[in-house]
């Protein structure tokens, strides 16, 4: 069979188009992702912004129209009054929200700073504890290095106490033999 160069075998057809990926699981799902970002690394990648806290409507504090329980107020009003009482309940639950989350907010500063304190307390003590080890090492080591001079100086004196006896003796011999 002879091929032209105008020809492509279907087995190298097969290996040049991608086969599709079946995705599995999360960790397939990201390599998909990042495969697809890495076939075009000039192209800007788009990140989006971290969603910011939810708006509430804006809620007025005071009310200017307060209606009161009078008689004869028309069929239209109850709605208005509804309205408004649905505002003032709105208006209350937000205040409580953002007091229960600045609460929690201090809370969890204060238990940051309490955990930094307590390590640095460990750490401190741990600290002054290897301090000392390192002192008592230290002067162990002088210790050793006194005795063992004390010990090189008395042996030195007895060499030499020992060298002036054997000196004198030879001496004292020398002049038996004279």
């Amino acid at each position: 069979m002879n091929k032209s160069s105008g020809e492509v075998n279907s087995d190298e057809k097969s290996t040049d188009e991608e086969k599709p990926v079946v995705v599995k699981n999360a960790t397939g799902l990201q390599r998909l992702k990042l495969e697809k970002l890495m076939k075009n690394p000039d192209k800007p990648v788009v990140i989006p912004d971290r969603q910011k806290e939810k708006k509430q409507p804006h809620v007025p504090d005071f009310v200017r129209n307060v209606m009161g329980s009078s008689a004869g107020a028309g069929s239209g009003e109850f709605h208005v009054y509804r309205h408004l009482r649905r505002k003032e309940y709105a208006r209350q639950k937000y205040i409580q929200e953002k007091g229960e989350k600045a609460l929690l907010d201090e809370e969890y500063q204060q238990k940051l700073e309490e955990n930094k304190r307590i390590a640095e307390e460990k750490t401190a003590k741990k600290r002054a504890k290897r301090l000392k080890l390192k002192d008592k090492l230290k002067k162990k080591k002088l210790k050793d290095k006194k005795l063992e001079n004390k010990e090189k100086v008395q042996s030195d004196q007895e060499n030499s106490k020992q060298s002036d006896e054997n000196v004198e003796s030879s001496e004292s011999s020398d002049e038996k033999n004279s």
